[in-house]
Parts: C-alpha cells; structure tokens; sequence
C-alpha cells in the first residue's frame, strides 16, 4: 500500500477543537489550509489566548460548520450556544465571559495565525505514528493522541515514524508532492506544553515529556537526520508551500510521492 492522505484535519479556531470532516482542502496564499486557525482569540495585549498560556481553552469546546457559518461554543459544565461567524461582538462577549477578561477574535481568511510563520504550511505525521506513539503510555488512546498533537495531514500506508522522511537539514529541505500539491518538509516540530495535557481537561500527564524524551530518541529511525535534534521533544513536520501550490487542493485518498531533496527556502 501506498503512502495515502488519509485524513485532513483543521483547527478553525487557533487552539480550540478540530473540524476533522473535511474531504477536500485548498491552500492558502500564507501556505495554511482553508479554515485552518482562521480565527484567534486574543486578550487585551494582543497575545493570543491558547493552551499554553491558559489551561481553561482545553475545557472549552467547539464545533465549526462552514457552510452555516457558525460557529458553536460550550463549557464542559455547561450547554451549547450557537452564533453566526458574522456576529462578532456577540461571539467575543461570551468568550470575554468565558474567560473572565476581554478578549477579541480575529479574523484573518487568507493568512491565519499559524504556529510557525515561516513553514507555515500544513504538518504532516503518519497515523502510524500517533498509534506508536499513543502505545507509551498506558491511558492514552490513538485518538487522544491525535487531538494532542494536533496535526494537519494523517497518512496511512506507511510505517510509523515514515514523516521523518520528509526533512533534512538547516540548508536541505525535501520536497514531497500530495496529489497536486507540492510542499517542502522543513523540520520535526518542536512540541510545547499542550500535548502533555489531557485536551479535555487540560490536567498534566505525570511523566509525559520525559517517557516521550525516552522513546523518541530509543525509536528514532534511521533515516530521520538529527540535525534538529537538540532535544527529542520533537515530533510532526512542519512543511513550506511553494508559490506554484497556492490555490491547488489537497484531498482524501490524494497519493504522496516524495521529490527528493530541495534547498532550504531562505
């Protein structure tokens, strides 16, 4: 079987709840893909309010039906409310509720707010790796997982660990092609404190980081170069988009080829 896009998977919303139905994805002139992280929620500083920084965004659910365009929000000890996308003030008083300050929420269709504004393309892992991965801790099910590390572009048909392919160094990027869509692989994304925590209810993991530490340097294959290896928190690839891909769309059950090495994008 051959390295298949198995799933497409955005975050309407930066940090909260996957809208994971999607069949077909365009790319975006920033790289991300439609819907992804197209809104943010940021407090008064303009700082984004996130799971890093704010444990109460893992309690906060939501689901996002673009066609509608609505956007739906819920406590998880409470009910669900509705809004129109469009009625914004409406939606940033509940949130402003929510988390006890004022908070807004932008608004950014062609752009978004990616986590890496230089790849800024969609991540790419194997879903052979998040069930590996899963299978080091004893309480966390390949689906957990998942929600965990939050990516863009799930891959069957391949081994786990096949996405470390998909890099090389600080000077070679490797080009790879997902039906008619090309990307380069930039590097092995370097996690920060939200995959330790449970996406529901953000209580810490006891143990997560250093187990993780422990099994990825243990299992890293040999073809990943470990030239961003600084430390072995790392895991997923953030991807660039070149200018030939804007507008092009990735969908599921898309082939994926990889090119072969490429420079790295200034």
């Amino acid at each position: 079987m051959s390295a298949t896009l198995e799933r497409i998977v955005v975050y309407p919303v930066k940090s909260l709840d996957p809208h994971d139905t999607m069949e077909r994805a365009t790319v975006r002139p920033d790289g991300g893909l439609s819907y992804d992280r197209e809104f943010a929620i940021v407090d008064a500083d303009g700082n984004y309010v996130n799971g890093k920084n704010d444990r109460r965004v893992h309690e906060l659910r939501s689901w996002f039906d673009p066609k509608a365009g609505r956007l739906t929000l819920r406590p998880n000890d409470g009910d669900p409310t509705a809004f129109d996308l469009e009625d914004t003030d409406a939606i940033e008083a509940w949130l402003s509720a929510y988390f006890e300050e004022p908070v807004e929420l932008r608004h950014d269709e062609s752009g978004g707010f990616p986590d890496d504004t230089l790849a800024s393309g969609p991540t790419v892992i194997a879903e052979a790796t998040i069930e590996a991965v899963a299978g080091w801790f004893d309480d966390i099910d390949p689906e957990e997982m998942e929600r965990r590390l939050r990516p863009n572009l799930v891959v069957s048909g391949v081994d786990p660990f096949w996405e470390d392919r998909l890099y090389r160094d600080r000077e070679t990027a490797i080009g790879f092609r997902i039906g008619d869509c090309e990307f380069l692989g930039s590097n092995p994304c370097q996690r920060c404190v939200v995959p330790t925590r449970d996406p529901e209810t953000g209580e810490e993991t006891p143990g997560f980081r250093e187990t993780f530490h422990e099994r990825r340097e243990a299992t890293l294959p040999e073809w990943a170069s470990e030239a961003w290896f600084d430390h072995y928190f790392r895991l997923m690839v953030n991807t660039f988009v070149p200018e030939s891909t804007v507008g092009e769309s990735l969908r599921v059950g898309d082939e994926i080829e990889i090119l072969g090495e490429r420079p790295y994008p200034a």
